[in-house]
């Protein structure tokens, strides 16, 4: 799903409330209750969403309301222990890209637990997902992740206080979820609707 982070002023973005992209109607105040026409001179401002109707509220170009951040909208499938810490992940990431970056490592590790790992030690968990046959593209993104989170506790190479950096990393998640369990379900889903027949041809088929 494309993502067009939320941005102020911004004709249109992904709605934080609805999740659809949508177009934004916009009004301002300044601090002596001033209201300019001209809006980027305005210190306070308010977005309504087309779609949803429900509003954002700004501090110049941070966003105040709602708290969930400019993160990409969680994938639909992730794990409810996994999505508390993308939402307190999304909600610290403008304050602090850092705590975002450890908490999105700290739910991967949740998410290993969730897979049938031990949750001890995340880069285990991730060699033996890999001796699973864990696609190489999760395996990547899992460790970008792990990486990524690391540097956010023990400083590193990597700038963790940059917020398009650790923006990457919330993307990352929904790939993980998307391979690991949405799209499972989705094609567990649609093969178990084959004929009885079928299912029985495939394993004819297979068997040693």
């Amino acid at each position: 799903m494309k993502h067009i982070p939320p941005s102020a002023l911004a004709r249109s973005f992904t709605c934080p409330h609805c999740a659809a992209i949508s177009q934004q109607e916009w009004w301002g105040r300044t601090w002596d209750d001033g209201c300019y026409g001209n809006l980027a001179n305005n210190d306070l401002r308010i977005g309504k969403c087309y779609h949803c109707k429900k509003f954002t509220l700004w501090l110049e170009e941070q966003m105040l309301y709602p708290s969930t951040g400019t993160a990409p909208t969680p994938n639909s499938e992730m794990p409810d222990n996994v999505l508390k810490l993308y939402h307190e992940a999304a909600s610290i990431m403008t304050q602090s890209p850092r705590g975002a970056a450890a908490l999105l490592r700290l739910s991967v590790q949740v998410l290993c637990v969730d897979l049938g790992e031990k949750g001890k030690n995340i880069n285990d968990d991730i060699k033996s997902l890999v001796s699973k046959g864990l696609p190489e593209v999760v395996q990547q993104s899992l460790d970008i992740v792990r990486v990524t989170g690391n540097d956010a506790v023990h400083p590193g190479l990597i700038d963790t206080d940059n917020q398009q950096v650790v923006a990457q990393l919330f993307d990352l998640v929904n790939i993980i979820i998307e391979y690991m369990i949405a799209l499972p379900k989705r094609v567990s889903g649609i093969y178990s609707s084959l004929a009885p027949s079928t299912h029985a041809a495939i394993a004819k088929r297979d068997a040693p």
